[in-house]
């Protein structure tokens, strides 16, 4: 990040002008300024001044004051690649979207809000500071950069470490604030019988690998008084291997950076860093090419046609080729897949999964790289990652893999991303005693990430149950741990808290309502209130909290539709159904409000207008099981039978193992 400038600015303002979404806008000098005349937040054209760059290579981000203190990212961005390669050009960020104004990602709406979603990584010692009561941020930073302190924590702690006598031991002050980061000091990679080397020693801790995170991770953030060093689950929450995120191999499919790909990997269990491949402060690799792999494994047995098959020097002979594919994000920025895999075709067969072969060999497909595989290595190569097949089916419902789910839980020799993930893939099969009892188990795991998954997986549980297992980690360590605990207790199982569980219920209550008001600038937080007040029985609050959500965004339909769900057990049904359609005024897409529609239209009586809802919401969701299967009841109950099981027979076809779909088509088929 920097301010705008005639040594910064890297797109021609020099009245250029790109037409995109249906709008043209104009880029230009006047007066020193660079300003940007293009549609805002009212729909019109207008000029606005950029104040700052962000970024510099592949591509140059725009940033632009708006009342408040926002700052917002133009969806604009400067191609800063050569000519020859692409660049040197004005792009849309979203080619594929009709963007207008009011629409989250927008660039004047919340998605692209700077001091939300981008400061915290791209500046040093960020405080947000938003205040609901004004609707106004005052946001700071110590460097507008990524400076020492980003990584090393606050310089004042400096003068201390260079006065003590033990050197680089004196590592933390009081705070726990670190000053170097030291995992890889004094360690060798020692060439065994073998030829991949091992670490010297195993690695201490991840403390390096935590720093690294809160920027390199696919996270939410929910406190910013915290430095390097300190752990980063007190402040944020990592994504897991989710469906949308990662693809059910583990594979990125989303922007999802570098660390929940890289915590999948064989080198991570090996105790590789970050800094054995990336020297941080010159931004560069530890060797060029292939080089920087060479530095454990020996070239002579990888770096060579008998391994990877190709022919020296070209594309396919490159480690990353094979072990790293990327991914284009923002359109023309290639990031390459950290989970360093052996390629595996056979699953793009079976599971419809990316592999680094098929990307290359895109005529060819699949099968035909399967097959060249199978013949280089007929011994057979399956990887490190080995949930692909149980994660599929996880995904799809499939009970039968409740056992394998669990026994991922329980392999601590599985990564803990792996294990987090696969207590959270539980969750979409139902309870079964395996589950239940690793989940119970991984309670007290020695992974945070772990601890805390179990937590949430648990938040559908009985009661009682809940109250007797989870009260353990109202005192954990690690605040991510202590919230998902406190969460999961909220609402009838705070009842039968007993004791001082009370007192530390209460405790972590505060610190999880403090991380949503942290938020407060985000409909989620509010949602996220609005639930645990549900919970609790507090239906004014609720509702006051789910129109806080509407407020920021009028377009966010989960807020829009447990708004109604309050109202309708309040007894408002006209309220909620009021609810429902001002928000599909907005957004006629949006499947779970029509969905939420037809149900509230059926307790009405409503039943001819509740079934084009309820058909509207299957037709923009056809994937939805549950929508299918309403969708079918109200056919069949408004005396269309052959209507109801042509939907439950194409929803089965999708939703193989859901039981009410199952149910309903052989009751109807029995009929």
């Amino acid at each position: 990040m920097q301010e705008a400038g005639d040594t910064t600015v890297l797109g021609q303002f020099d009245d250029s002008t790109l037409t995109a979404a249906g709008v043209t806008s104009r880029f230009r000098r006047s007066d020193g300024r660079y300003v940007v005349n293009t549609d805002g937040s009212d729909g019109r054209p207008a000029d606005f001044d950029v104040k700052f760059t962000f970024g510099v290579h592949p591509l140059q981000q725009y940033l632009i004051p708006l009342p408040g203190g926002r700052l917002q990212a133009l969806s604009l961005a400067w191609d800063s690649r050569p000519s020859h390669q692409g660049g040197q050009r004005w792009f849309h960020l979203y080619p594929d979207q009709e963007l207008k104004a009011g629409n989250p990602l927008h660039w004047t709406g919340i998605d692209q809000n700077w001091n939300y979603q981008c400061a915290d990584c791209h500046s040093t010692n960020v405080r947000k500071n938003f205040d609901p009561a004004q609707n106004a941020y005052r946001t700071t930073w110590s460097e507008i950069s990524v400076g020492c302190e980003a990584c090393h924590g606050p310089a004042s702690n400096h003068l201390t470490w260079a006065t003590k006598g033990d050197g680089w031991r004196a590592l933390r002050n009081t705070r726990g604030l670190v000053i170097a980061l030291d995992e890889r000091r004094g360690i060798t990679w020692k060439t065994g019988p073998g030829p991949t080397a091992m670490r010297s020693t195993p690695r201490p801790g991840s403390r390096e690998i935590g720093t690294c995170a809160r920027c390199h991770a696919r996270r939410g953030q929910f406190a910013d008084a915290v430095h390097a060093g300190d752990n980063w689950l007190d402040a944020f929450r990592p994504a897991l291997l989710e469906p949308d995120l990662y693809h059910p191999d583990g594979q990125q499919r989303e922007e999802v950076f570098t660390w929940g790909s890289f915590l999948q990997s064989r080198m991570h269990a090996a105790g590789v860093t970050c800094a054995d491949c990336h020297e941080p402060h010159s931004q560069r690799l530890r060797a060029p090419g292939n080089a920087v792999c060479a530095q454990c494994h020996a070239p002579a047995a990888f770096d060579v046609p008998a391994h990877h098959h190709h022919e020296p020097g070209s594309r396919g002979a490159a480690c990353t080729a094979c072990h790293m594919p990327a991914t284009n994000y923002m359109v023309v920025d290639p990031r390459h897949d950290h989970s360093l895999r052996i390629p595996r075709p056979d699953l793009g067969v079976t599971l419809g999964t990316p592999d680094a072969c098929s990307s290359c060999h895109a005529e060819q497909g699949p099968q035909w790289a399967a097959d060249a595989l199978r013949r280089w290595y007929p011994q057979g190569k399956p990887g490190f990652q080995t949930f692909a097949g149980t994660f599929a089916a996880a995904r799809q419902g499939d009970p039968a893999v409740a056992g394998d789910l669990a026994s991922l839980v329980d392999d601590t020799a599985q990564p803990a991303i792996v294990r987090a993930s696969a207590l959270a893939h539980g969750t979409r099969i139902g309870s079964s005693p395996a589950l239940q009892a690793a989940t119970t188990e991984a309670l007290e795991d020695p992974d945070a990430l772990v601890r805390a998954a179990a937590a949430e997986a648990l938040q559908t549980a009985d009661p009682a149950w809940r109250a007797e297992h989870l009260p353990a980690l109202l005192d954990d360590p690690v605040r991510l741990v202590r919230m998902a605990a406190d969460r999961a207790l909220a609402g009838d199982p705070e009842t039968r808290l007993v004791g001082d569980q009370s007192t530390q219920f209460a405790a972590a209550l505060a610190e999880w309502t403090a991380a949503q008001r942290f938020n407060a600038d985000r409909p989620e937080a509010h949602l996220n209130l609005g639930a645990l007040q549900f919970a609790r029985g507090d239906a004014a609050g609720a509702i006051t909290a789910f129109r806080n959500a509407l407020a920021i965004d009028p377009t966010f339909i989960p807020a829009a539709v447990n708004l109604s769900d309050v109202q309708r057990a309040a007894g408002d049904e006209r309220g909620a159904e009021q609810t429902l359609r001002e928000v599909l005024a907005r957004d006629d897409s949006a499947a779970p409000a029509h969905h939420a529609l037809g149900l509230s239209l059926v307790r009405q009586g409503r039943m001819h207008e509740a079934l084009a809802a309820l058909q509207r919401a299957h037709e923009i969701e056809r994937a939805n099981a549950r929508f299918a299967y309403v969708y079918a009841i109200a056919r069949h109950d408004t005396g269309d039978r052959t209507g109801a099981i042509d939907t439950l027979r194409a929803a089965r076809r999708l939703a193989p193992y859901d039981r009410d779909i199952d149910a309903a088509l052989a009751g109807y088929e029995a009929e």
